[in-house]
């Protein structure tokens, strides 16, 4: 379906051009033959049905008359019967073509947009596709509005060719965090035995190179753009100070214990697997830092992730990784160093 037919409906009419692209990734189609029920009078449903094409009938189950939809009338540009729980019973009175949105997501993106449009407008730029996708990166939604004007401002454009390595494994600590904002590109770090192990393909809206900015190490890995493409680049002391801070949250063990026992918190140590073997928190699980990027999709978002290492160090990377993927992370202050001091091996 075209996504511009949405614009004939409320409040499609009223979102960005970019807004209403994302809209088409959340539109489902729905089809009904005469006769058949979209849904009944009482029902809760998570829904939102707009008619495209045939006539409804709502009815509200007493002596009224029932109500009948056309499309393309003006009482179609609204959602069928959107109250929850639902008031009236809806029925195909002709062959029906629907378009159907999940409610929570669609409401969403519709405050993502309002947001955005005022910050897009606030920021008076040139390229508001940018800024929007930039916007809906789970990371920036956690950045003080303050810092946001001025990252804006400092991100700056790198075009980059098929082929070319971006950053090299070895190199001492680099000057730039990217962001790829057209192209793709691949993750690989070489073995002992010289051999090249691919970590992560990476594309639009996805970053690289925190890693050596936040342990001030040299780069673990090397980025090699597998596609033409355009990456944002920002200072390593712009990350510092307008990303890195707000984005890397701590607990102290009292705050980490506290989450623990309340049974909406794991504990996730960073280090590498024989590290944790020799010893551990007792109630932790190993996802070593490595594989973090594999292995963050199996998070769950509805929990907080306590991350712990010997020290702040690859906790700290962890959190950032995870953050910028909207999850919420926390690393424990001071880590096993810290725990160690305070006498014990459980939190909790």
């Amino acid at each position: 379906m075209d996504v511009a037919r949405l614009t004939a409906f409320v409040p499609f009419n009223s979102l960005s051009s970019e807004a209403l692209v994302q809209a088409g990734a959340l539109l489902r189609e729905r089809r009904l033959d005469i006769g058949q029920t979209l849904f009944r009078r009482g029902d809760n449903d998570a829904d939102r049905y707009y008619l495209l094409e045939g006539r409804m009938s709502l009815d509200s189950g007493d002596a009224q008359p029932a109500l009948l939809i056309h499309a393309g009338s003006e009482a179609a540009r609204h959602p069928l019967a959107r109250l929850k729980p639902r008031r009236y019973t809806a029925i195909a009175q002709s062959g029906c073509h629907l378009a159907v949105f999940a409610e929570e997501a669609l409401d969403s993106l519709l405050a993502q947009d309002q947001i955005t449009a005022y910050e897009v407008q606030e920021f008076e730029s040139n390229d508001p596709y940018w800024l929007f996708d930039l916007l809906r990166n789970p990371a920036f939604s956690r950045v003080p509005p303050a810092n946001l004007h001025t990252l804006f401002k400092r991100f700056h454009p790198q075009p980059v060719k098929a082929g070319e390595v971006v950053i090299h494994q070895g190199a001492p600590v680099g000057d730039f965090y990217y962001l790829i904002r057209e192209g793709r590109a691949r993750v690989s770090r070489h073995n002992d035995a010289g051999q090249e192990v691919v970590l992560a393909h990476l594309g639009p809206g996805d970053s690289f190179g925190e890693e050596a900015l936040i342990s001030h190490a040299a780069r673990n890995a090397t980025v090699t753009m597998e596609s033409e493409g355009l990456v944002m680049c920002l200072s390593a002391e712009d990350f510092d100070t307008l990303l890195k801070e707000p984005l890397v949250r701590h607990v102290d063990i009292t705050e980490a214990s506290a989450l623990l026992q309340g049974g909406k918190a794991d504990l996730i140590d960073v280090r590498l697997d024989d590290e944790f073997r020799q010893g551990n928190i007792k109630g932790s699980f190993n996802i070593p830092l490595c594989l973090l990027r594999l292995k963050a999709g199996t998070l769950s978002r509805e929990r907080t992730h306590i991350l712990v290492c010997e020290t702040e160090l690859r906790s700290s990377i962890a959190a950032f990784l995870l953050a910028q993927r909207g999850l919420d992370a926390r690393v424990l202050t001071g880590g096993l160093d810290a725990l160690r001091r305070h006498g014990g091996k459980t939190l909790g």
